[in-house]
């Protein structure tokens, strides 16, 4: 593969990675998201992320629906807290099509009231529905604990309250605002020659003129960690635990994606799975993951289990995380976490959706896309020393917890 930029005279920065595959790639990462809402509007980049496929000046729905469908490719997007993913995945001839779609979205999308109000339906419904499976409400929750007061404290989703009063006007402004060529990034993955693809991203998105609107992110205060339980009447105990970490642009960046696949990555052999699920049978299931953003970030654990073991789990991770920040890992045990992460990101680097998605973000957040190789280099070139830095933010005294059971 070979990695290929261009910024267009608007400012829209684009990369596309050549590959021999015959499906193709392409998307725009947005520098929007739930953080970017004012109080009163929760929940409306999920919901622009819904409805801007409900029609534009030149489209219905229901040939946005079909557009890239027809030809056996798909039209997707996500939410974060932070970003935005519009993207298509497709029969690489069709790419044009692709092209000229996601411009037409962001450029010219019109938010009809009709659409809006049954579009309202679904996501409420969607929301609903998280609160009806407790392993994925409870991340919701601990999250808007974490960050309480700041911008980054209340549910992707939104408010029930609030997404029954946004308007089209509210839908127009955000995008007009927030979806400009300085605050997007465009990537494309598949076996075209870069000088097409530059040359339709000129054509469908040059016309682009809108300048950035001046943001004004603040960095979310640091809260008092918390240890809270709710009964909800569960069968199983749905626990997170976990605590704030650096940016993304820390020092310390690779050495906590280490240390979050040392305690409970995809593995079997995870830290926390060993010792709560094959030694002690505490848990069903134990995973962490970790979020870093432009300012901030967070690592969560996971854990499934009955009731009566919630407690013994904690303890057994204070235990573990303390651990890790006093004593230095042997050379030859980092060695052997670290071989295990290098080969699960080679093979993490085989999907071309892997692959498209972190050029999107490496281009819109970092202005370059780091290659797998460059990320296993800095991966192998942790010590010891930073992954026992790493761990001193997960020690006890720092942990937040919030269970429902």
């Amino acid at each position: 593969m070979t990695t290929y930029y261009h910024t267009l005279p608007n400012g829209l920065r684009l990369v596309h990675i050549t590959t021999t595959n015959q499906v193709a790639w392409c998307g725009l990462a947005i520098n929007a998201g739930s953080r970017d809402e004012q109080d009163g509007h929760h929940g409306l980049a999920h919901f622009v992320e819904h409805t801007i496929f409900k029609g534009t000046k030149h489209r219905r729905a229901w040939h946005i629906l079909n557009r890239m469908e027809r030809v056996g490719g798909e039209l997707n997007a996500y939410t974060t807290k932070e970003g935005t993913m519009l993207y298509s995945v497709f029969p690489h001839q069709h790419l044009a099509r692709a092209i000229d779609l996601l411009a037409d979205l962001v450029q010219w999308s019109v938010f009809p009231q009709e659409e809006l109000d049954r579009e309202r339906d679904v996501v409420l419904e969607e929301a609903a529905s998280y609160r009806d499976t407790p392993s994925d409400a409870v991340y919701d929750d601990f999250e808007d604990l974490l960050f309480a007061g700041s911008e980054l404290g209340h549910n992707i989703l939104g408010k029930k309250e609030d997404l029954e009063n946004l308007t089209q006007e509210d839908c127009m402004r955000y995008l007009k605002t927030l979806y400009v060529p300085g605050n997007m990034a465009f990537f494309s993955v598949g076996p075209e020659r870069p000088e097409r693809v530059f040359r339709l991203a000129e054509k469908y998105f040059g016309g682009m003129s809108h300048a950035i609107t001046p943001r004004h992110r603040l960095v979310p205060s640091m809260n008092t960690p918390f240890r809270q339980t709710i009964q909800i009447g569960t069968h199983q105990a749905h626990t997170i635990v976990g605590a704030r970490v650096p940016d993304l642009n820390h020092p310390l960046r690779y050495a906590l994606m280490l240390l979050n696949n040392i305690l409970g990555g995809p593995g079997m052999n995870s830290l926390l799975n060993v010792e709560l699920r094959e030694r002690r049978g505490y848990v069903y299931t134990v995973e962490s993951t970790l979020t870093l953003l432009s300012d901030c970030g967070w690592l969560e654990i996971y854990l499934g289990c009955d009731h009566d073991d919630v407690r013994s789990s904690l303890h057994v991770i204070e235990r573990i995380t303390n651990r890790l920040s006093q004593d230095l890992l042997p050379e030859r045990r980092l060695e052997a976490y670290k071989r295990q992460y290098c080969g699960q990101l080679v093979v993490a680097a085989d999907s071309t959706e892997f692959i498209a998605m972190r050029a999107g973000r490496g281009l819109l957040y970092h202005g370059e896309v780091a290659t797998i190789d460059d990320t296993i280099s800095r991966i192998r070139a942790v010590t010891p020393d930073q992954i026992a830095q790493a761990a001193a933010y997960l020690k006890s005294d720092c942990l937040s917890s919030l269970t429902f059971q």
